[in-house]
């Protein structure tokens, strides 16, 4: 009676919850349960990789990313003679709100051509792929690529040298050898969009396409806290001294490798706005005026020249969060009264 009576009241709040607070409880449960897991995967769907490169579907001026059934999938590895051990490798990515589950699965091991040529689309490098696919899946390919980099690179114990396991869902490795678990972690990187109240800073690398400029960007050293990351990587870079920042968002990037990025804006004192830069860093910093971000907010993210032959400039693609700061900060701007 009395279990009768909880399976009643555990039910009645499972209907209470948000289909959010279901999804995430589902979820957890295929991270912490590896037959459950395990029995998700022959109902989930899957996203191909080959060799971390996403696979994509080009249908007239769109790119897809297919999400292909585990009876597809398995009829693919079929024609290599692979099929459960394949399927094991694959990693949980997500799910739907009706909890059907996503997975991740690399196969670089087999032969990228024929899989190609079966499923009509192609092994996209994910730089590319995060700027052409439709907008909700960019973080999705993003997370899944560094999930499964994470698991490429965590094959060993760093103690004990001997090879780890990882769980169904792939959400942890284990060493048996030595009793530690792995878990996939993110680097912190702060991103910060400077100005000295009527200008904004954007700056570029040498590795950066021609004519690109973003904001300042840094790792986080151990030990700090989000502003002494960002005071100090604005010191060593344009050599500014920060008066004040605020938080703007954050976002997952896979680039170079997990990264958290923690998006500020920073002010500095108009009086002290000459830069001093770090050429060991950068390869310019300057100073942008509303007009000149406004105009280049206008233009395609891609390199072009100028009559003289100088590139115009050109500001990271929507999908990157430094031109979320950028736009954040133009917003700003002509929001403010005009001054008498």
């Amino acid at each position: 009676m009395y279990r009768a009576a909880y399976r009643r009241a555990s039910s009645l709040v499972c209907r209470l919850h948000s289909t959010y607070v279901r999804k995430m409880r589902y979820l957890n449960e295929l991270k912490e349960d590896d037959s459950l897991c395990r029995q998700a995967q022959s109902s989930g769907t899957f996203y191909l990789f080959h060799n971390l490169s996403p696979f994509l579907q080009r249908d007239g001026k769109k790119y897809l990313v297919p999400q292909l059934s585990a009876a597809e999938t398995k009829k693919i590895l079929e024609k290599f003679q692979e099929t459960e051990q394949w399927i094991e490798k694959s990693v949980l990515i997500g799910c739907s709100d009706e909890h059907v589950p996503h997975f991740a699965l690399d196969l670089g091991a087999l032969e990228k051509s024929v899989i190609e040529s079966e499923l009509k689309g192609s092994f996209t490098d994910l730089r590319k792929a995060l700027f052409v696919v439709d907008g909700k899946d960019s973080p999705l390919l993003a997370s899944a690529q560094a999930l499964l980099r994470w698991h490429d690179s965590h094959q060993y114990c760093s103690k004990t040298g001997q090879p780890t396991q990882k769980n169904i869902a792939g959400s942890k490795r284990a060493c048996h050898a030595s009793g530690i678990t792995y878990y996939p972690q993110m680097s912190p990187v702060v991103i910060t969009l400077v100005s000295d109240g009527s200008q904004c800073l954007l700056a570029r690398q040498p590795s950066f396409p021609p004519g690109m400029y973003t904001a300042l960007s840094g790792f986080c050293d151990v030990g700090e806290n989000v502003e002494e990351a960002v005071r100090r990587e604005v010191a060593e870079e344009v050599g500014l001294e920060v008066e004040s920042l605020q938080y703007s968002a954050s976002q997952h990037w896979p680039f170079p490798s997990s990264c958290l990025m923690i998006a500020c804006h920073a002010l500095v004192r108009a009086q002290r706005a000459e830069i001093s830069m770090n050429s060991l860093e950068l390869e310019e910093a300057r100073w942008f005026g509303l007009e000149e971000v406004v105009e280049g907010l206008k233009r395609e993210p891609r390199s072009s020249k100028q009559d003289d032959g100088s590139f115009i400039p050109w500001f990271p693609p929507k999908q990157a969060i430094a031109h979320q700061l950028i736009h954040e900060w133009v917003k700003q701007q002509t929001s403010q009264p005009a001054h008498a």
